[in-house]
């Protein structure tokens, strides 16, 4: 079967489409804040005297262990794949380990008392869709020309998000309960006889996730073929290694990719950290349930697709530079009013009991957090694209893996560190600001053009 490039940029793009599942339900608005509800009552049970705290803080350390262990393996792994000349069998891999990560978050009772188990499995998903997305972007200088590049990543971005929209609207409709009336977001019992009492239909998130990946990555793997010219032998770890150091010092004597390598370093981990604490601080910070953390999911994801999609469209005609410090602007401004409320007072001013203010504006800053970090993810990948040996991409987009979790441990570490330090949710995210304006600094010397010739 003749294989068109047509068909290989939708199948590129299905991996976003069937991935994008374990961000939105797993991290951000199923099971984390689910997790942050078993923590808290766990720590409440067990006498803390700060069990929201509590519970932010383990989560931050899952965050943390699976950045570190991202940023160690990508270069390397990256590395071997392009001595090898092959990417697929990696992919297959780490796809294996992303359903059995999510299908067992299926176990995780409301009364559990092994959070840290249930944090390692939720992670090793977590770190398998990470590690395949990095083999997956290597593919993506082969898609198009440098000016068709950005759209191409925008598109794929936009694609994903609405994966996981559709995805988000299922869980909500179908099965995820409050665990105040045991109904779903329309009303409804969760189907499938799942028992609201323990929580069965929000746990269910887990076999869904894995279902919903292993069916749409088919796609990817019928139309997205490693190129058989770039083959070679199964090279030694010390050649690889080798190969690995040299790359490194070449890359730091480049100032335009060894800034924007350290650059993204900082303000890609301050963004996902807010994707991986935002729908815990709604719970914590807001005492909002699964009837307003659906609503508050659908709107941030729509926004997060359309954003992507236009940014794509912008990142083809100026550059994707110009996108990247835009994004970075909102994200800053979004995190200030973050900090500055609570379902008590915002920046002060006292909250009348059951104002919704806080809900709404914390609404728009979920909507602003969609579309500038999906706009800000795709150009950064355009960029990355830009500083790329096209004889070594998967390395380049490890290296990429690197920048973006050598410091993944940072954000969610100084969250935990100051939200434990001030006993202050809200104060928690103040280190996210300093990660962005690093980041904004340091892409003062980033070439917009990149540094490939």
């Amino acid at each position: 079967m003749e294989i068109t490039q047509k068909k290989r940029i939708w199948g590129w793009m299905s991996f976003d489409w069937a991935s994008q599942p374990y961000y939105t339900l797993g991290l951000t608005f199923i099971f984390g804040p689910y997790f942050a509800v078993v923590a808290t009552n766990y720590y409440t049970v067990a006498g803390s005297l700060e069990p929201e705290a509590n519970a932010q803080s383990i989560w931050a350390v899952g965050q943390t262990c699976a950045g570190l262990f991202i940023a160690i393996t990508a270069p390397f792994l990256g590395a071997f794949a392009d001595t090898t000349g092959r990417k697929r069998p990696w992919i297959a891999l780490f796809s294996l380990l992303y359903i059995i990560g999510a299908a067992s978050l299926w176990f995780m009772q409301p009364d559990s008392s092994s959070l840290i188990l249930f944090l390692i499995l939720f992670y090793v998903g977590f770190i398998a869709a990470e590690s395949a997305l990095n083999f997956v972007n290597a593919f993506l200088p082969s898609m198009g020309t440098d000016e068709e590049i950005g759209r191409i990543s925008g598109s794929g971005a936009s694609f994903g998000y609405w994966g996981g929209l559709i995805s988000l609207f299922i869980m909500l409709i179908f099965f995820a309960e409050s665990g105040d009336t045991g109904k779903t977001l329309v009303g409804i019992s969760p189907i499938l006889g799942l028992d609201p009492e323990t929580r069965e239909g929000t746990r269910a998130v887990g076999p869904f996730m894995a279902i919903w990946y292993g069916l749409f990555i088919l796609p990817f793997f019928l139309f997205v073929k490693d190129n058989p010219a770039d083959a070679g032998i199964t090279p030694k770890i010390a050649q690889v290694w080798g190969d690995l150091v040299t790359t490194l010092k070449n890359v730091w004597r480049r100032k335009s990719a060894t800034n924007f390598l350290i650059g993204s370093m900082f303000y890609r981990d301050a963004l996902n950290a807010l994707y991986a604490f935002g729908g815990v601080y709604a719970t914590l910070v807001l005492d909002w349930s699964v009837l307003q953390l659906g609503p508050f999911g659908i709107i941030s994801v729509i926004t997060a697709a359309i954003a992507t999609y236009f940014g794509g469209r912008l990142d083809q005609r100026y550059g994707p530079k110009p996108v990247i410090i835009a994004c970075i602007f909102l994200l800053i401004i979004v995190n200030l009013i973050i900090i500055g409320m609570s379902r008590e007072h915002v920046f002060g001013v006292p909250m009348p009991d059951g104002s919704r203010l806080p809900d709404i504006i914390f609404f728009v800053c979920g909507s602003i957090i969609g579309g500038a970090g999906g706009a800000l993810y795709a150009a950064s990948r355009s960029m990355m694209v830009r500083h790329t040996d096209p004889d070594r991409p998967t390395e380049a987009f490890g290296l990429f893996a690197l920048s973006g979790k050598a410091t993944a441990f940072a954000a969610p570490f100084l969250i935990g560190v100051f939200t434990a330090i001030t006993g202050s949710v809200q104060l928690g995210f103040l280190p996210v600001i300093f990660l962005f304006l690093i980041g904004l600094f340091l892409l003062k010397w980033v070439n917009p053009e990149g540094d490939r010739a």
